[in-house]
Order: C-alpha cells, then sequence, then structure tokens
C-alpha cells in the first residue's frame, strides 16, 4: 500500500506545522538544535528529515557526516537545494517502516515524530541499526492533546489523509523496549504544544 506521505506537498507539511493552530515546526527546530549542542555528534541520522528542519543548527566544526533519510523523494530534492552548501551531506529515499536500512552507524539518531507515522516495528529496528557503539537515541512523541484529537485540524486537505496511520507511542514503553537492547535513558523533558498537546523528548544512550 502505497504511503500518504506520497502525496502530501512538502509546502503542505510545512504550512500545516507552522500554523496557528499547530506550532510545531520551530519547537522541533529547537529541540533538535539542544540535542545537538548537548551531544556534540560528529555523526547524525535525522529520520523522516522532510524538508531539512533544523540542519541550518548542525555546527560544520564538529558535525562532518550527516545522513538524512525520507520516504519522500521530492522531500529529499528541497532539502538538497535548501542545503547545497552543507558539507559530508547523504540523503537517503527509504520507507523506513518497510525497508531495512543497512547504513555505516552514527554517533546520534535524531527521531522526531517518526514512530508515530511509521510505527515502532522494523522502524524501530532500523533507528536502533543507525546508532554506533556508544552513540545516542534522540526521540521525540508526541503527547495525548486535552481534546483527544491525535492529528491537529489542519486547513490543507492532504494533511488529513495522515490521521489514519498515525498512533501515538508511550513514553515509558518505548523506554522499556530500548532497554532490552541495551539503550538507558540519560536526558529526558518535556514542552507544551497549542491545543493542550505537548511533546516528550527522550535521549537514550547505547
Amino acid at each position: 500500500m502505497s504511503s500518504p506521505w506520497l502525496s502530501v506537498p512538502l509546502a503542505d507539511y510545512e504550512g500545516h506545522m507552522q500554523s496557528a493552530d499547530v506550532q510545531q515546526l520551530g519547537v522541533l527546530g529547537k529541540l533538535f538544535a539542544a540535542t545537538l549542542a548537548r551531544c556534540r555528534p560528529r555523526s547524525v541520522a535525522v529520520l523522516g528529515i522532510a524538508g531539512g528542519n533544523g540542519l541550518d543548527r548542525i555546527d560544520d566544526s564538529i558535525t562532518k557526516r550527516i545522513v538524512g533519510l525520507d520516504l519522500n523523494p521530492l522531500y529529499l530534492d528541497e532539502v538538497r537545494r535548501r542545503y547545497a552548501g552543507k558539507s559530508g551531506l547523504e540523503l537517503y529515499c527509504v520507507d523506513l517502516a518497510e525497508q531495512a536500512v543497512d547504513l555505516e552507524p552514527v554517533q546520534l539518531v535524531h527521531a522526531a515524530l517518526v514512530f508515530e507515522h511509521a510505527g515502532v516495528d522494523l522502524c524501530l529496528e532500523n533507528a536502533i541499526s543507525l546508532v554506533a557503539p556508544g552513540g545516542l537515541l534522540s526521540v521525540v512523541l508526541q503527547l495525548p492533546g486535552e481534546f483527544g484529537r491525535e492529528v491537529g485540524v489542519s486547513p490543507f486537505p492532504s494533511i488529513r489523509k495522515l490521521a489514519s496511520r498515525f498512533s501515538l507511542v508511550d513514553p515509558l514503553w518505548l523506554g522499556e523496549k530500548l532497554a532490552q537492547h541495551s539503550f538507558r535513558l540519560t536526558h529526558q523533558e518535556q514542552r507544551p504544544l497549542p491545543a493542550g498537546k505537548g511533546f516528550w523528548m527522550g535521549v537514550f544512550g547505547r
């Protein structure tokens, strides 16, 4: 079955994420920046890179390899255009929920709002496989909203197609799952969002 993400224009996704009722894109960029500052990785992989939100926060003097993965080739084309001058950038078109990834691991894997859309089966296995020994996995999860809507109201019709495949992931469950793979939680925080929602971010060390 074709992923609904293939029919969502990047402008719609970013417009939705920046809309007044959602306001998530900027928060996600700040969380990524904070993780980069805390971890100072020589290499990083961003799962579900979309348009490259936060890549401008990467310090090229520290991080020499940047791996971006997404299932929409048009998103990757835009990342190439926006960050043409970014050295060490590698982009791969892959469906993390359906295809096993075989790439050289990195020091930091960043997965923000990925597991809600791609699931926690093969996608989680891919994330784990990309973390080098002694490396870190940074995860941003959406917390439940007080009004019970998981995907926010959007003026973009294409975004509504994503709701049927979106499922919240419990941070405690994820931590227990990762502990089975010898990961331990080293940092966590929460950020409030409009409509009573919020983000939870956890950084796990291997």
